[in-house]
């Protein structure tokens, strides 16, 4: 590259007005795409296709229903939910619910089909009706059933009965974004109205549609809040730093071509944002930073020393063609292994940071010196040091002079970080995604509780052939893992046909206590449920845990405030007590809640091997470009250390890793090499062209380089940590750990690098040319 280095900034300074014309051509071109962007708040978009996990549920929604609800939630103020007002605003909202757009079925207390007998008819009826004329003894007769029907406590109402809630479930077409927020938008009006008739009544709204709008309003905040926030903190960061207007000016002009580039890309190639790649915008401002910084900050310097605008230009190019060109790729190539993640939210991440980091090294190249070179620019300094500098050249001098104690410092340092990992478990919880400020957690924390969870299990026990889910065997055999998932910590409601069939056995014994057991007699068993089906209303049917040919039914399980780490035991024994005690049912448990259980652990071992590919090719750049084997391969060690520091560090603060956090290995890889080229490429100037001994060299290295590399770590650290006011913990917690990442890897560059250079490099006999001066 050293023809291209000596040629192309002279070649850039003299064609500059074409390139400038040329740049703004081609921002608008790509630009344009912005128009195809779009978003989607699908909780299923974190899921590939291949997800054995989700193909599960499929098959299971596929045989009965998906369960894609909206949870109406009721506290009455006076902690009493039978009472005429309340059952009547039950009532009223149960029938209101039916008229929500794409709704398939609506459950509450009210339109519980309730059965009993008369004589030899069976009869199934709304629990409550016409909830205003009720007596005093219909109010004592409808609470005592209710909280005595297994069915309802803790699903539909607390076994206190204090809270209550209307379920609806919704059949969405899936042909545009836009059926969430249609049935969100009408959801809130019927709410809000409530709220109006009913003031004593305070009503909360939950569910998978809830979940999936909240995801869509995120994206829609992060992208509102948190990009001009970060546009500010560059302006402030540059503006500090280089202390010129026009410098700045230049620099920002490269990081909004460069975000819009990447964007508009990914509009062309119809990339969908979501709430884990709407972050992509705010990291491509950040990351198109470091190279007009380096490109910029070694200009202002040439001109502080004499050198006239179009030659500082040019030389700026010379120094730093290499390094920023390496930097980029590197951070590309970072970005691109998040194509080996479990989940295409940041395969998308990966793909539109990686296009505008791209975007950012040709705007950095070819349109920022040329730029340059066309506006007026002066350093704020007319000659000799500025304080950055000197700092950094004190700085360098105490490392050459400390080197043995910041080496031995620098892996205490590292090895007490990294063993935190030991601490570090891989569980998420999918409900405190979102923070206070979103509604949806409010309501969720509420009705966790106060009512039900929100972790549910299902599961289709096959009964062996069309109609032999009368078998008394088989319901036995249901019965049996009913009762031990209701013994299991933190489970909190079981859905199962048993429960129906017991309780029209004991109906069709005059409601005899002794009868509520599971039917003796298949054919009897049959019938029973023949009339009850036969009974139920429009809507109301046995479809959602009956599939069609009566060979298999689904049990429901709803588990409270738990972590998938506890998801994925509490299912595992499962499957181990179907085979030990009902091996004809064993199956998998299958649910949203069980993929993003599995997920984060799935997208930990698919990454492993994305990071290592990607360890491997950027070392084979470092080692090619830097032509030094030993330098490349001693940059392995302090390009390694933040990671497994940041993750140590971590897992002494929460102990938790999560589905986010499962990239920022990969992500941040490519991102912490940038400030080692830098400094090993001005450190191999100094030895190669200066013929500097090795502790010059690296003082020079700090000179040059350690302000440049001090502001985009400044730039990057703060820009992500602006990532941690998003109120989606996928969002912050990555902003986090990336921004701890970061911070150790500067540490590293600045204490670690330059000793581990000194220690393998200092009595090198090929490059001892400056002992002879």
């Amino acid at each position: 590259m050293t023809w291209l280095e000596e040629i192309l900034g002279k070649w850039i300074v003299r064609h500059r007005w074409r390139l400038v014309a040329a740049t703004i051509l081609i921002v608008l071109i790509a630009a344009y795409g912005l128009r195809f962007l779009t978003f989607n708040n699908d909780l299923r978009v974190f899921f590939s296709k291949d997800n054995p996990q989700l193909k599960a549920l499929e098959e299971l929604e596929n045989t009965y229903n998906r369960i894609d609800n909206v949870l109406f939630v009721i506290a009455p103020k006076d902690g009493n939910v039978f009472t005429r007002d309340t059952l009547s605003l039950i009532e009223k909202l149960t029938a209101s619910s039916w008229k929500i757009p794409y709704s398939s079925r609506v459950d509450s207390i009210t339109n519980f089909q309730h059965t009993k007998t008369d004589g030899d008819d069976l009869i199934v009826e709304d629990l409550a009706h016409d909830a205003q004329s009720l007596s005093d003894e219909d109010i004592v007769r409808i609470r005592q059933i209710a909280l005595s029907e297994p069915s309802l406590v803790n699903s539909s109402v607390s076994p206190s009965g204090h809270v209550t809630s209307v379920n609806v479930n919704v059949l969405l077409p899936g042909k545009t974004t836009k059926e969430v927020p249609e049935v969100v938008a009408y959801v809130r009006a019927i709410r809000d109205d409530y709220r109006k008739q009913f003031p004593a009544v305070d009503i909360y709204l939950n569910g998978a549609i809830m979940f999936d709008n909240a995801f869509g309003e995120a994206t829609a905040d992060d992208m509102s809040i948190l990009i001009p926030a970060m546009f500010i903190m560059i302006i402030v960061v540059i503006g500090l730093t280089l202390r010129s207007i026009a410098g700045t000016f230049s620099s920002l002009i490269v990081i909004l071509f460069s975000v819009a580039s990447g964007l508009g890309l990914a509009g062309w190639l119809g990339i969908s944002l979501n709430p884990a790649s709407a972050s992509a915008p705010t990291i491509i401002l950040v990351l198109a930073v470091a190279d007009s910084v380096h490109i910029l900050s070694t200009v202002l310097n040439l001109m502080r020393t004499g050198m006239n605008r179009h030659d500082a230009v040019a030389e700026s190019m010379r120094i730093n063609l290499q390094p920023v060109f390496l930097t980029s790729i590197t951070t590309v190539i970072g970005f691109l292994s998040m194509n080996f993640s479990d989940a295409p939210p940041f395969r998308d991440l990966g793909n539109i940071v990686a296009m505008g980091v791209t975007s950012a090294l040709v705007y950095s190249i070819f349109f920022l010196p040329a730029f340059l070179a066309v506006i007026p620019l002066r350093p704020a300094y007319s000659a000799g040091k500025d304080g950055a500098s000197h700092f950094f050249d004190r700085l360098g001098s105490f490392v050459v002079r400390r080197q043995t104690m910041l080496f031995w410092g620098s892996c205490i340092l590292i090895v007490s970080a990294t063993a935190g990992i030991t601490r570090v478990e891989l569980h998420d919880d999918w409900i405190k995604y979102f923070d206070q400020r979103y509604d949806i957690r409010k309501a969720a924390d509420f009705t966790v509780d106060n009512l039900t969870g929100f972790d549910i299990i299902g599961y289709s026990l096959n009964a062996g052939g069309p109609g032999r889910i009368n078998s008394p065997e088989y319901l036995a055999g249901v019965e049996s893992f009913t009762d031990w998932y209701r013994s299991q910590p933190k489970v909190v409601h079981v859905k199962t046909i048993t429960d129906i069939y017991k309780r029209l056995n004991k109906n069709m014994h005059n409601d005899d206590e002794n009868y509520y057991r599971i039917p003796g007699q298949r054919d009897l068993a049959a019938q029973y449920l023949l009339l009850y089906e036969m009974s139920l209303p429009f809507g109301l049917d046995l479809n959602d845990i009956i599939n069609v040919d009566k060979s298999a039914t689904r049990m429901i399980v709803t588990v409270n405030n738990s972590t998938t780490k506890e998801l994925r035991q509490i299912d595992d024994s499962a499957r181990q007590w179907l085979k030990a005690n009902a091996p004809a049912m064993a199956t998998f448990g299958s649910g949203l809640s069980i993929i993003w259980a599995y997920i984060s652990e799935r997208n930990i071992n698919s990454m492993l091997g994305a990071s290592v590919g990607a360890l491997v090719l950027i070392s084979l750049l470092m080692v090619a470009a830097l032509r030094n084997i030993k330098i490349g391969l001693l940059s392995l060690i302090p390009n390694l250390s933040p990671a497994f520091m940041a993750f140590g560090l971590w897992g002494i603060i929460t102990g938790r890793v999560g589905l986010a956090l499962s990239v920022v290995v990969a992500m941040t890889l490519g991102i912490v090499v940038d400030d080692t080229i830098h400094f090993l490429s001005k450190y191999l100037r100094g030895r190669r062209e200066y013929n500097m001994s090795a502790p010059d060299a690296v003082m020079y290295a700090f000179h040059m380089v350690g302000t440049a590399m001090w502001v985009t770590t400044a730039a990057l650290v703060a820009g992500f940590l602006i990532l941690t006011l998003s109120g989606f913990k996928m969002n912050s917690e990555m902003g986090l750990l990336t921004a701890i990442t970061i911070t150790m890897a500067l540490v590293m560059d600045f204490f670690f690098l330059p000793v581990l250079i000194l220690k393998f490099e200092g009595k090198d006999e090929k490059y001892d040319k400056g002992a002879e001066r």
